[in-house]
């Protein structure tokens, strides 16, 4: 899966609005770059209790690049995780990048085009058949990394109030498909300008 194919996005905050990450956190079904392979089935009862934490009150906490345990080091954390859910046969999640010192090195990479991706941090037991298949899977967190493991979990970056306007979304996509047109980008700008008025 590319960059591009993985839609991840980065919903970002301009004038005191947040700057999330959202897309694919784990992919189920595909082996990753640790050669592991981890059952849709598992990955939808993991994504669901974690997701069920979250709704119950939990803060559950990520941070800049895997550290040797799953215990979390508050002094590495970058973002907090604020939904999960499962599409298809991947596992998605939306993580709110915080003011510490992290988040601010993940926020200036992200708005420098560092292209960072996500990593789910978990614990469980892999299969000693050769195929190197996760049971018992639980996810602790979600980490912001350089390399993910899951092949399509890289971040686009995108304005939160852009999005969060009526069509916002679609001129995004226009956005994409309009760039080598220049008659195409006229027209959306003009269609820009009236989103942008209708947000004063």
């Amino acid at each position: 899966m590319t960059f591009d194919q993985a839609r991840i996005v980065v919903e970002n905050a301009n004038e005191g609005k947040d700057l999330y990450m959202k897309g694919i956190c784990i992919q189920g079904g595909v082996r990753n770059a640790n050669q592991r392979v981890y059952p849709i089935n598992e990955i939808g009862r993991a994504v669901k209790t974690l997701n069920d934490q979250i709704s119950g009150g939990y803060s559950v906490l990520g941070e800049v690049d895997h550290p040797e345990g799953l215990n979390i080091n508050l002094d590495r954390v970058s973002h907090m995780i604020t939904e999960m859910w499962m599409d298809d046969n991947n596992g998605y999640g939306k993580l709110k990048i915080l003011p510490t010192p992290m988040g601010q090195l993940v926020k200036t990479m992200l708005e420098s085009g560092v292209k960072l991706g996500v990593s789910s941090r978990g614990s469980g037991n892999v299969s000693e058949d050769g195929s190197n298949t996760v049971s018992d899977f639980e996810i602790i967190t979600v980490d912001v990394v350089a390399q993910p493991s899951a092949p399509g979990a890289y971040p686009t970056p995108i304005y939160e109030h852009l999005m969060n306007a009526r069509g916002g979304y679609k001129a995004y996509e226009l956005a994409q498909a309009t760039k080598e047109d220049t008659k195409a980008q006229k027209y959306l700008k003009e269609s820009l300008i009236n989103i942008i008025n209708k947000l004063q």
